[in-house]
């Protein structure tokens, strides 16, 4: 869905395992930090509303996404980095994220190829280690 600027995977694995999985890559990769868990599903059921499963887990390695913003303030608005895991209501599960190369075109980032092929790259591999 590069039109939109979403990349969405479906996963191999139901919908806690592939959330585990997805933590414990960002967990064991030394350059990331997770900065927050949001349980969108949990939310929703403490005012008594049904949500399938959906969790969007936030982390960040500000040696790239700073020079982002340092090119265009406005990408704060989409950094730190996040990663999407729900699930529909036939049970697959989907993890989805932000392309990297739309937020150039949304914020005008300019001369920053080499970072956003960086986190492209990282986003691909962070991805493909949680579906499968």
């Amino acid at each position: 869905m590069i039109e939109t600027g979403i990349i969405s995977k479906t996963s191999t694995l139901d919908f806690d395992s592939t959330y585990k999985k997805l933590k414990s890559v960002i967990e064991n990769n030394p350059n990331l930090k997770i900065i927050a868990e949001l349980n969108h599903q949990a939310n929703a059921d403490s005012v008594g509303l049904d949500l399938n499963p959906t969790r969007i887990i936030m982390f960040g390695n500000p040696k790239l996404g700073t020079p982002l913003m340092q090119n265009s303030q406005t990408a704060g608005l989409d950094l730190p980095q996040k990663i999407l895991v729900n699930q529909n209501n036939e049970g697959i599960v989907t993890i989805s994220y932000n392309n990297p190369l739309y937020l150039k075109s949304r914020h005008s980032i300019t001369n920053q190829e080499a970072v956003l092929d960086k986190i492209s790259g990282a986003l691909d591999n962070i991805t493909n280690a949680a579906i499968s």
